[in-house]
């Protein structure tokens, strides 16, 4: 890829997936139940997962290593040609003991109409490998993500944290659950709004979600939290030297067409350019106009460095 830049590395680990889009074309009901009978026209298949991290991170010209765990299988094989084509460095596991997720989407003129999600409870002893392989060769990188979908590639992710940490990386994580245990501290975690209300509890006011974060990022080590907010934008909560520190950004949106996959559009655009040596406050502003940018196309999609530095 032309233009990369080399000294930002960045590398993933978590679920991966693979996204299938099914498109077609809706002109009845169906005579069987009351569902739209869809005329397939195309199918389309898209890095998922951790994996749409990755890609999110090489489109934005970083050098990138992806690991996690996919079946060997067709899926599996399509899901490695993507990673090929868009040169990101694999250190996948492939296993015949796992199958790999696939998230099937059924289509018409740009609206979702059915989803329907393939996968199998991942092997103890595959999550394990992972956390072997990550330590053994903490793959070369400035920056760290761990990309948590709860399918169980990260099942040792406190481990793994604490060698990167140990190894002079940044840290960034895109939590899931109602634990943040796990996750003690890493620079940087990434949850949405409701996301953060599971390990929190609700909110009542501005104040009392300054108190719960920073008494969240307190017990936790955490070195500061990203809470993305929709159209509310985002809100970058900061610790050090005992005080705590927030600074709100703005929606930059124009209009939502899709939201697929813009979690993933922002940690990886934070990831790369945390890795570039950019300040905190200045990747969040570029992470907060990446989301704009990501949820005015279909789909799971990435965006383009010359789109958000243009």
């Amino acid at each position: 890829m032309s233009g990369t830049h080399e000294r930002a590395a960045v590398s993933v680990v978590g679920d991966c997936m693979l996204d299938r889009y099914w498109d077609g074309r809706v002109s009845r009901i169906s005579p069987e139940a009351p569902v739209p009978i869809v005329h397939m026209r195309s199918e389309t298949n898209r890095l998922g997962g951790a994996a749409n991290v990755a890609l999110n991170a090489r489109r934005l010209g970083a050098r990138v290593g992806l690991l996690g765990v996919i079946g060997d299988d067709l899926h599996g094989r399509a899901f490695l040609g993507l990673l090929k084509a868009d040169e990101i460095e694999s250190d996948v596991i492939i296993d015949p003991r796992a199958a790999t997720i696939v998230k099937l989407r059924v289509v018409s003129q740009h609206h979702q109409l059915l989803r329907v999600d393939f996968e199998e409870p991942l092997l103890p002893e595959l999550a394990a490998e992972v956390a072997r392989r990550f330590r053994a060769d903490l793959m070369q990188s400035n920056c760290v993500v761990f990309s948590d979908y709860a399918k169980g590639a990260l099942r040792d992710v406190h481990e793994m944290i604490r060698a990167a940490k140990a190894s002079g990386k940044t840290v960034v994580v895109d939590p899931k659950g109602d634990d943040y245990r796990k996750y003690a501290g890493a620079d940087v975690i990434t949850p949405n709004q409701s996301e953060l209300a599971q390990v929190t509890g609700a909110w009542r006011n501005e104040d009392d979600l300054n108190r719960k974060v920073s008494e969240l990022c307190r017990t936790l080590s955490l070195g500061s939290l990203l809470l993305t907010r929709s159209e509310r934008g985002m809100s970058l909560f900061t610790t050090g030297a005992g005080e705590s520190a927030r600074i709100d950004y703005p929606a930059e949106a124009r209009e939502v067409f899709d939201v697929t996959g813009a979690g993933d559009t922002v940690i990886a655009t934070l990831a790369v350019m945390l890795a570039e040596g950019q300040t905190l406050p200045e990747a969040t502003r570029l992470a907060n106009r990446a989301a704009g940018l990501v949820v005015g196309k279909f789909g799971t999609s990435s965006v383009l460095r010359a789109e958000l530095l243009g």
